[in-house]
């Protein structure tokens, strides 16, 4: 190997070269993981198959007028309860659930955390409405539903928001 090729480039030609990619674990044998489960995530009840997407909105939220808007999009289809939930074996509604973040520097590193937490089951959950009808519902990790109309409507423009959802993600050991 050359001094100027890159670790990342001996890499390559080891997998080229039919060596297979570099190893996925860590130095104790087990795999690797960039959440690092090892307890102090804690994990939710979050019903299974559930779909997290997002992309990015060219305007802004109140409150962030110089950058753009990540939109995210949460969908769990209909399904039955599982012995994690109130009622194993009986039905609940499933959901499409939206929320925005701001794309500034603290606003994708929330997006990450949000993706970590939802891995971790930790977003939603499954609970009675008020009409008593199970549903997936968001747990207990603060959302920005709507792009305005302030903390009052789920909205910005809120100061205090991303700090809030990152206190709550901490509280979770997602860090």
């Amino acid at each position: 190997m050359g001094a100027s090729q890159s670790k990342d480039k001996m890499q390559c030609n080891s997998y080229l070269n039919g060596k297979g990619p570099p190893p996925l674990t860590g130095s104790d044998g087990q795999p690797s993981n960039n959440h690092k489960k090892n307890g102090l995530i804690k994990q939710g009840n979050q019903p299974d198959g559930g779909q997290m997407t997002w992309d990015i909105e060219r305007r802004s939220l109140p409150g962030y007028a110089d950058c753009d808007t990540i939109k995210i999009t949460y969908h769990f289809d209909d399904g039955i309860q599982s012995d994690k939930h109130p009622h194993p074996g009986h039905s609940y509604k499933g959901t499409n659930f939206v929320a925005f973040l701001p794309q500034n520097t603290t606003g994708t590193k929330i997006l990450r955390k949000l993706e970590c937490a939802f891995e971790h089951k930790l977003l939603f959950t499954v609970a009675a409405s008020n009409n008593s009808e199970y549903c997936v519902m968001s747990a207990d990790i603060p959302f920005k539903t709507v792009k305005s109309g302030g903390p009052e409507s789920l909205g910005y423009p809120d100061p205090a928001y991303l700090k809030s959802v990152m206190k709550s993600l901490k509280e979770k050991g997602i860090k």
